[in-house]
């Protein structure tokens, strides 16, 4: 059976190795799921993350896993997924990797800020808060940030005149 400090001793094992692959752990999730729990790891990178980075990921997780105790006797599911596009931007590489995509901002002070990441660095964030006004960008230090996440984006297809019948 896990206990509390599961979560804990599974990050301690497995981030290492997964740096040394080339992946960022993002995520550690244990939930029970009737007599079996479901460990479900997020992996990521500059780039973004292919199939073969998940199938590499999983083999190495599961590997550390067979050889440790961390997981007990209890028969367990094993998850390796990308973190997906509804993760809260927490870390500099969240917004690094999400340059020119459009996201919503909660501000320490309460207030709300919708703008597209124009880049950022250890400290701080630019955002466009205006796509017809380029000039309209505003830095906002990741201090001041409560909470952010991007907007899903619904683009018109722009392959068919309007003529087309469908």
């Amino acid at each position: 059976m896990a206990s509390k400090d599961t979560p804990a001793r599974l990050t301690a094992l497995i981030e290492a190795p997964l740096t040394g692959i080339g992946l960022d752990l993002e995520a550690v999730e244990l939930t029970n799921a009737g007599k079996r729990s479901v460990l479900r790891v997020a992996v990521d990178q500059d780039g973004g993350i292919s199939m073969d980075d998940i199938a590499d990921a999983t083999r190495l997780v599961s590997e550390l896993l067979d050889g440790s105790d961390v997981m007990g006797q209890a028969p367990y599911t094993l998850e390796v997924s990308s973190p997906g596009v509804d993760r809260p931007l927490t870390l500099p590489r969240h917004w690094r990797r999400n340059v020119d995509r459009l996201v919503k901002v909660t501000l320490a002070d309460g207030g709300t800020l919708t703008g597209r990441i124009v880049r950022s660095d250890e400290e701080a964030v630019v955002l466009r808060t205006d796509d017809k006004a380029p000039e309209s960008q505003r830095t906002v230090a990741f201090a001041d940030i409560k909470k952010a996440k991007i907007e899903i984006e619904f683009k018109a297809f722009e392959g068919f005149d309007d003529e087309t019948e469908v």
